[in-house]
């Protein structure tokens, strides 16, 4: 199955009128460090877009690039257990999503009606960026145009250090 591109990215940007333009990197911003270190900003700042199943549903949760997703929270988000929460393998994300892993946007998905959860911890920062659907493509935007773009609902779904989790 084809790959979406960041074509179908800035097109979905586009129909919101926020003036949002994908910016391209000689080298690739697929990891968070990578995107922060091109970039030229905090770890922190970088959106990781993040395929799961849950008990076999697509879900995408948004969250900081310093931060790291905590199934537990999820599973009791869907009233599952834990092993009901998994990764998008490498195909999934291409067949469900459309892009590879290290590219996944938080918009512009292959499959209609994914829910998305935008992590609290994105709050901490006026400006964020966000994969453009390539492994060097990036584009700014702001928590609230985040917010907008994807429908997504805040949600607490991060590892908090300081707990213990």
């Amino acid at each position: 199955m084809d790959t979406l591109t960041p074509a179908h990215v800035q097109t979905a940007l586009d129909g919101w009128n926020f003036g949002i333009q994908i910016r391209f990197y000689d080298t690739t911003t697929a990891t968070s460090q990578q995107a922060a270190d091109n970039i030229g900003c905090e770890l922190g700042q970088i959106v990781k877009s993040l395929a799961f199943l849950i008990d076999e549903q697509p879900i995408v949760v948004l969250t900081s690039g310093d931060q790291r997703v905590d199934d537990r929270k999820l599973a009791a988000m869907y009233n599952v257990g834990r092993k009901k929460v998994k990764a998008a393998s490498a195909d999934q994300c291409v067949n469900i999503y459309g892009y590879p892993p290290g590219s996944v946007p938080p918009l512009a998905y292959r499959t209609a009606g994914i829910t998305v959860y935008i992590d609290d911890s994105l709050g901490r920062y006026s400006q964020l960026y966000a994969a453009g659907g390539a492994h060097n493509a990036i584009f700014p935007i702001t928590l609230e145009q985040l917010r907008q773009i994807t429908g997504g609902q805040m949600a607490d779904v991060v590892k908090r250090a300081d707990s213990g989790e």
